[in-house]
């Protein structure tokens, strides 16, 4: 039987196709993978198998996008219970989701998408994240997006809304440094804002990932490419303040090998002073 995720130094990588092969084949440095939970919640077979073997060889924490927390239609009980049932297949340590709406009036836009930080949204966002967490039975995660605008109607700073949120629902975070540099760097804010206001007794991982600079500047959270050595100094400053801390690798466009992947994970040893 294997360990919960109880090693706050581990490092996780997101599975993905391209790498199914060598997984499973080879003896690999890995401490746990995290699946997107919409990809394995139907009941084919072939696919639930396929998790089950990599079940046996890492722990598995599931990382959702279509729970439409911040949406204002009720929490879909069928999603609710298909991700139970998944959790518990894979005795998940933990599942996570994002700080966001995804749905409205029954249609997905298939996009994480961003709401003004008010103090009246704080309780709703609250009060569902803290239902999820009790249906599943297990730590629930929010994570923050990436942002590339600001609302008029804002009362308050994303630092501030989404501490917030957490505090009020007993869940936790589910941080993503590579977002908050974007986020940064798009809306002109220092990251040392955000990183401060975070409570890492109830940060149940940290990701990072890479993002490509448009040409007029903006930067995009792509997933695409290696994690620039920007964001690298952002974790090694979240490591200064909350470490030691799970830490995965989200890579879901042009996915190198493996071993360059998992090359590119192993950095995160060295920004961890």
């Amino acid at each position: 039987m294997l360990p919960p995720l109880q090693d706050r130094r581990s490092l996780g990588l997101g599975l993905r196709i391209p790498h199914y092969r060598d997984l499973l084949e080879r003896d690999v440095e890995l401490d746990y993978l995290e699946i997107i939970s919409e990809n394995f919640m139907g009941d084919a077979a072939i696919p639930r198998s396929v998790l089950r073997r990599f079940r046996e060889k890492f722990p598995i924490v599931l990382h959702g996008v279509g729970l439409n927390l911040l949406g204002v239609d009720p929490l879909d009980e069928d999603y609710l219970h298909r991700l139970c049932r998944l959790a518990d297949l894979v005795d998940a340590p933990f599942v996570s989701d994002h700080l966001c709406w995804t749905a409205h009036a029954g249609h997905h836009h298939h996009d994480l998408l961003p709401t003004p930080f008010t103090s009246d949204l704080i309780g709703y966002a609250a009060e569902r994240a803290a239902f999820v967490q009790e249906r599943l039975g297990r730590p629930f995660g929010l994570e923050n997006l990436s942002s590339y605008t600001a609302f008029p109607r804002s009362e308050m700073s994303e630092w501030d809304f989404y501490p917030a949120v957490v505090k009020a629902a007993g869940c936790f975070y589910m941080l993503d440094v590579n977002n908050i540099y974007v986020s940064a760097h798009n809306q002109e804010f220092k990251p040392d804002l955000y990183l401060d206001r975070i409570e890492w007794s109830r940060v149940l991982q940290v990701h990072v990932a890479g993002h490509r600079r448009l040409d007029h500047g903006l930067l995009l959270d792509t997933h695409d490419q290696a994690v620039r050595p920007e964001v690298w100094e952002l974790y090694a400053q979240a490591w200064r303040l909350g470490g030691p801390f799970p830490t995965l690798l989200e890579w879901d466009d042009h996915i190198p090998s493996l071993d360059l992947a998992l090359a590119e994970l192993s950095l995160a040893r060295s920004y961890q002073r």
